[in-house]
């Protein structure tokens, strides 16, 4: 069985010493304006011998952290497997990651893991990864991927955006995992429990769980100014007692995006849609959007 990227980091980073750390380091810095980068010149930059390069590069390449070229010249590039031990080495430093547990779940655009911070309690690490669907789509969902920049840039910049996005959402009372740090493509959050809504086969008193999200859709909206711009029942996660939490953040968009009330729209419509589709639940698009809006104080169901 194939590892998936996440899987080969999380197993071999124990192993990696602090030059194949700094030969990963360079090559991520050189990455900038080389596809595959010389191997002359992460023997300037690493200021290690030839031979302990040598020694570092066909370390890092057999342990499948980096991608080799061996053409006009002899070059290499990380892979998701090196820039995740990267990131993981960013936290651990920090004292913000201590050890990995199992997957929550293997997503197109994302890895999440169970794992725990240095006092022993539970957190969540994501792992983007775009590069998984078509770079067309990619690109058409994704305001802010620029035309040249290779994957890694573009999950760098998921992760970056996701993070910000979750600040703004938590400080706001907004039920989602509280962010706790980001590093490249990677972000550390706080316990994820529970499982996905299309998960459930029954949910208790569904009625109250829709007004729930609808709750946490307004004050997303009113109170920290963004909407989610993906929303559906694949995002929000129902935990154990019956409270959510919404998660996927990264291609939200603020209250004054040109297409703020399409993106609001097409999320409710998406809740309510599951909802109708599942438990019979009738409420109108209109009362809804009327309610996470702010125009009317109640929805009635």
């Amino acid at each position: 069985m194939i590892m998936s990227s996440a899987e080969t980091a999380v197993k071999v980073f124990r192993t990696l010493e602090n030059e194949d750390f700094r030969v990963l380091q360079v090559i991520e810095a050189a990455m900038s304006k080389h596809e595959f980068v010389p191997k002359e010149l992460i023997t300037k930059f690493a200021k290690f011998s030839p031979e302990e390069v040598d020694f570092r590069l066909n370390r890092l390449h057999k342990l499948h952290l980096i991608n080799q070229l061996r053409g006009p010249y002899v070059g290499y590039t990380l892979n998701y497997a090196g820039y995740d031990c990267l990131a993981i080495n960013a936290f651990v430093k920090a004292n913000v990651l201590e050890a990995f547990g199992k997957p929550l779940g293997v997503g197109k655009e994302a890895d999440v893991y169970d794992a725990l911070n240095p006092k022993g309690e539970k957190i969540a690490v994501k792992f983007h990864r775009l590069g998984r669907i078509s770079f067309r789509q990619t690109m058409r969902k994704r305001a802010y991927t620029t035309e040249h920049a290779n994957w890694l840039f573009q999950s760098r910049l998921a992760a970056e955006k996701e993070f910000q996005a979750l600040q703004l959402v938590f400080s706001n009372k907004v039920a989602v995992p509280e962010p706790i740090s980001q590093n490249r493509h990677v972000i550390v959050m706080g316990m994820i429990e529970g499982a996905e809504l299309t998960k459930w086969k029954e949910i208790p008193e569904p009625e109250k769980i829709l007004k729930r999200i609808l709750r946490n859709i307004r004050k997303a909206y009113l109170q920290a100014g963004i909407i989610h711009a993906d929303l559906s029942e694949y995002n929000i996660i129902l935990k154990p007692n019956m409270q959510i939490l919404i998660i996927d953040w990264p291609q939200y968009v603020t209250s004054k995006h040109p297409n703020a009330q399409q993106l609001l729209t097409r999320d409710v419509k998406n809740v309510l849609q599951y909802f109708k589709r599942k438990y019979m639940l009738k409420i109108t698009l209109r009362e809804a959007l009327e309610y996470v809006t702010g125009t009317s104080k109640i929805v009635a169901l």
